[in-house]
Order: C-alpha cells, then sequence, then structure tokens
C-alpha cells in the first residue's frame, strides 16, 4: 500500500469519526472505525520525518495548517469558535516530531540540553493545551519512530506500545464501551505500507493538507 492509498483511508476514517461526533450520533460504528484514523496519521507523519528534504519547510507547513484549522476544529468540538482549551491534532504532530528530532539529537551526542529542554516542553505543551490525544498522542509518534521497521520484532513492539498508549493512556479500560482500544487495529493495515509514494503532486499534496480544517468546517456547519 502506497502512502498516496494510506492517507486517503486515513482521511476517510477520520471523516467517518467526525460524521458520528456531529451528524449521525447513533451510529457508533463510525466512531469505532474512526478510532484507527490517528495512528495511520501519526506513522505518516513518521514516515514524513524521514523523507522530506527539510524538516524546517515541513514543520512550517504544518503550523500553518494548524493555525487555519483551529477555528474549523473548535467549531466541530465545541461548537465555539475559540476554544483555548483543546487544541487540534496537527499540535500534537508537530510536538511529536520536534520530540523526534530531539531523541535523535542526544543519540548524536549534539545539543543534549537543549534536546532535553524540547522534550520537557513538548511533553509540557501537549498536557498543558490539551492538544488533541495529549501526551499520548506524542507517545505515538515516538513509537513509530523507536521501533520503525517490518521486522517482526518491530512489529511486536509497536502492538505493545500502541496497545498500553491506547488501553492505559486513552481509556480503552474501565468504559462501557472502550472504542479507543480499537486502535491497535490499524496496525495490520500500516504493515501493508510498501514504502512508495504512490500518485503524488502539488495538487494532490494540497488537497491533502486543506481536507483536514475543511472537512471539520463543513460538518460543524451542518451540524447547526
Amino acid at each position: 500500500m502506497s502512502s498516496f492509498a494510506l492517507h486517503n483511508l486515513a482521511m476517510l476514517l477520520m471523516l467517518c469519526d467526525h460524521l458520528q461526533l456531529t451528524l449521525l450520533p447513533e451510529l457508533t460504528i463510525l466512531r469505532c472505525v474512526g478510532r484507527l484514523a490517528f495512528p495511520l496519521f501519526a506513522f505518516m507523519a513518521v514516515e514524513g520525518y524521514f523523507h522530506t528534504r527539510s524538516l524546517k519547510k515541513y514543520l512550517v507547513r504544518l503550523l500553518i495548517l494548524a493555525l487555519i484549522s483551529e477555528v474549523p476544529f473548535n467549531l466541530l468540538v465545541s461548537g465555539s469558535s475559540f476554544d483555548p482549551y483543546h487544541q487540534n491534532v496537527i499540535c500534537t504532530i508537530i510536538l511529536g516530531l520536534c520530540c523526534i528530532w530531539a531523541f535523535e539529537n542526544i543519540a548524536a551526542d549534539r545539543q543534549k540540553l537543549l534536546s532535553a529542554v524540547i522534550i520537557i516542553a513538548a511533553f509540557g505543551t501537549a498536557i498543558i493545551a490539551n492538544v488533541d490525544y495529549s501526551s499520548a498522542g506524542v507517545l505515538t509518534l515516538l513509537a513509530f519512530y523507536a521501533f520503525r521497521g517490518n521486522t517482526l520484532r518491530c512489529r511486536l513492539l509497536q502492538l505493545a506500545s500502541l496497545g498500553f498508549i491506547s488501553l492505559l493512556l486513552l481509556g480503552g479500560i474501565g468504559f462501557s464501551y472502550p472504542y479507543q482500544a480499537l486502535a491497535v487495529l490499524s496496525l495490520p493495515i500500516i504493515w501493508l505500507y510498501n514504502g512508495s509514494q504512490g500518485l503524488h503532486n502539488g495538487v494532490i499534496k494540497t488537497v491533502n493538507y486543506l481536507f483536514y480544517p475543511a472537512h471539520m468546517l463543513i460538518l460543524a456547519l451542518l451540524a447547526i
């Protein structure tokens, strides 16, 4: 499966999740399948980290997307255009990528103090700013970074780490309907990834970025 296919599947699953949140609350099956979306996006963000020509430009693009998406996200989640108590998932991805960069610096014996500060600041920001999936979302990106690979060992570690994050940190245990535990079902899909880009051009790249704020804004307006 190419990154194009994986990304489009993730967008479809996210759309299902947000449809249940706004227009079809009785269809809990949409919420269930929607739990697979974030791990797919987290995995693709980590792959983007390894394949981007410029990490700085990659992060700037994500930061712009996070800013553009904040009002649609607020409208979708809280019904208000301004909500300082909950930030969108692009912020989570940015914090996770910053942590990956910092851990790579520490491993290479470079800028250790700065890197440690970045890691602490990233996790602190995730918790205080209440980004989507909080610090657990940041951990998800780190897990895909730390256990990147197609070996059986890597896959077992991915399963264990995502299972731990989903069950213990995101409420999979102790709830009548532990939807978040279903996130581990994203792994067999991820394991189909073949490393190829698939269909890729400027238009597709732009559509992939803008889908996130656009679909949230449309659903939020339809739900009024």
